[in-house]
């Protein structure tokens, strides 16, 4: 039997659900101190109506000076309840945002990836301005129930002068409230399609800054830019027609406010002239329709605004409740730190069969870079190990039995792109700060000389992205934070492509010094790394298909020597 979707949890429900529980005694003391302002906004032209009824019999400077102090009162109650009832409330909802962003984050940053079907920027996108619009519901609330008071006071005090009065109050209030909820729907949709649009923009515009420079560098800029603007024009005209929107419910909702208000003035002037009510009760009411459109706007525009917060928990919940790509085993490796792969087929490779034993050094030549990496992902567990055939061990355990952490703590995978950080030289070196290996992997790396550069050493600011680098500076930093880690088993991706071939000799032999005893594969075409490997393995066509010394290959394989020879 097929569940109802009615019967099934919402995830947004669920976020809006958290935010409301976990600020439950700051929505309280809001609430409390919002309808506080809001009683006594509406007590202000009771007041008033009080003070013209008694004055006008009593006649006395007395009652005069009770009225002035009474107004005061309610003045100053106005004014503190609104200032400390508005700071409690703006301090939960900032509190609340940060908590929702530092999830999202924290969901983006876990070890082991999500089936998120977003881009980074997407992500970004939620974990801004929808963090920001979900948390917006603890003010709504608060504010809800301060202008139900509101509406209830004058509906009391108006049905004291008159219960048709306060009749009307009610009646036009639950009619405005029934229209606006239909609206408020469109609204919700709109806004979930305009932040779905915003957020392929700002995925778009983040591909774009990163393959800046190769897109320069080959003449697709161009293209590249008509494709966002192509993106970006679509959020434009979603957010159009969401302005259109919120405009056509903000002004129906003056409206329907307005004509509310002026059927009160209108029925109790004419209560008044019929004799029904005194003078000071056509006061009062009079006041408390124009009073009373201040509550009545805001709890017009509420549904609105839980309609946007909903749409945005919505958005929320596809990366927090997203399931993780693959489930982690709890084993660690067995010491030794040796890599097999095992029949591998993804992708390009088809049964790619090769060990590399504890402490050895050795390089794979790959004849089609797609196969290189498709291996290195496969090795950087960026594929999960059930979406592809055969296996890969580290330390004789096989890695989808293996724990996040001990893969990542025994197994490391260094990108040819590696990322640059803001931040110096030191902390995208060594981000945690231990210190170990740093001196040793600089000098490794050959970014001895860029340190020498800079007054600051290692303390030299780095742009974001290592845009104050050049792409061989860069590249070695990359390098250095790899060899930093000093991990059992490392595997290095092209990590020479952009530096001369004096420093790639130079590379080559401090990474074989610094690594040894350690385990470590490099997939490379570059001459000097394969020359001080231990031995080299041929990708060619998906398998290994000869396995020899560089120098033995070159001498041997003429395929070889030309797909490697410089």
């Amino acid at each position: 039997m097929k569940t109802p979707d009615t019967e099934r949890p919402r995830p947004g429900a669920a976020i809006l659900r958290t935010a409301l529980r976990r600020n439950i005694g700051a929505m309280i003391a809001g609430t409390v101190l919002m309808g506080l302002y809001q009683a006594a906004e509406t007590a202000f032209p009771i007041a008033l109506g009080l003070i013209v009824e008694h004055t006008m019999q009593d006649r006395s400077l007395g009652s005069l000076g009770v009225s002035i102090g009474s107004l005061a009162v309610i003045i100053t109650t106005v004014s503190l309840s609104w200032r400390f009832g508005m700071r409690v409330l703006q301090k939960a909802n900032t509190t609340e945002a940060h908590r929702w962003r530092v999830q999202v984050a924290a969901c983006g940053l876990q070890p082991v990836a999500r089936e998120v079907d977003l881009k980074s920027g997407e992500i970004l996108t939620v974990a801004t301005e929808d963090a920001d619009q979900t948390a917006d519901i603890i003010e709504v609330v608060p504010l809800l129930i301060s202008s139900l008071v509101a509406i209830v006071v004058a509906a009391v005090a108006l049905s004291l002068a008159d219960l048709r009065l306060g009749l009307l109050v009610m009646a036009g209030t639950v009619a405005i409230l029934s229209v606006l909820a239909v609206m408020s729907k469109r609204i919700g949709a709109s806004t979930q399609e305009q932040q779905a649009r915003v957020a392929r923009a700002g995925a778009k515009v983040a591909d774009l800054i990163i393959g800046l420079r190769p897109l320069h560098g080959f003449g697709g800029n161009h293209a590249a830019f008509g494709a966002y603007r192509q993106v970006s024009t679509d959020a434009k005209r979603q957010a159009i027609t969401v302005a259109r929107v919120n405009g056509t419910y903000a002004g129906t909702a003056l409206a329907l406010n307005a004509a509310l208000a002026a059927a009160v003035s209108l029925t109790a002037g004419w209560l008044a002239f019929e004799g029904r009510i005194t003078i000071g009760e056509l006061v009062m009411a009079v006041g408390l329709a124009q009073f009373i459109m201040e509550p009545l706007k805001m709890f017009s525009e509420m549904p609105k605004y839980v309609m946007m917060a909903r749409a945005s928990a919505e958005r929320m919940a596809l990366v927090l409740t997203a399931p993780p790509v693959t489930t982690p085993g709890p084993e660690r490796p067995e010491p030794g730190g040796a890599l097999e792969v095992d029949g591998v087929r993804h992708g390009t490779l088809h049964g790619v069969k090769f060990t590399v034993a504890a402490g050895e050094f050795v390089a794979i030549a790959a004849y089609q870079p797609r196969a290189v990496a498709d291996l290195a992902a496969v090795l950087a567990v960026n594929v999960a190990p059930h979406t592809y055939g055969g296996v890969v061990r580290v330390g004789g355990r096989e890695v989808g039995d293996l724990s996040i952490e001990a893969v990542r703590e025994h197994l490391l995978v260094n990108p040819y792109d590696g990322e640059i950080f803001a931040g110096t030289l030191r902390t995208n070196i060594d981000p945690s700060g231990s210190g170990r290996e740093l001196a040793e992997a600089v000098e490794a790396s050959m970014l001895t000389d860029v340190v020498a550069l800079h007054r600051d050493g290692l303390d030299h600011v780095v742009r974001d992205r290592g845009a104050n680098l050049s792409g061989g500076q860069r590249q070695r930093l990359s390098l250095a934070r790899a060899l930093a880690a000093d991990t059992e088993v490392l595997v290095l991706h092209d990590p020479t492509t952009a530096v001369d071939a004096v420093t790639e000799q130079l590379i080559a032999r401090n990474v074989a010094k610094l690594r040894r005893g350690r385990t470590t594969l490099v997939l490379t075409s570059s001459p000097a790394l394969l020359d001080a490997a231990d031995r080299v393995l041929v990708l060619d066509g998906g398998v290994i298909t000869a396995e020899d010394t560089h120098r033995n290959l070159l001498a041997s394989d003429e395929a070889y020597c030309l797909a490697v020879a410089r």
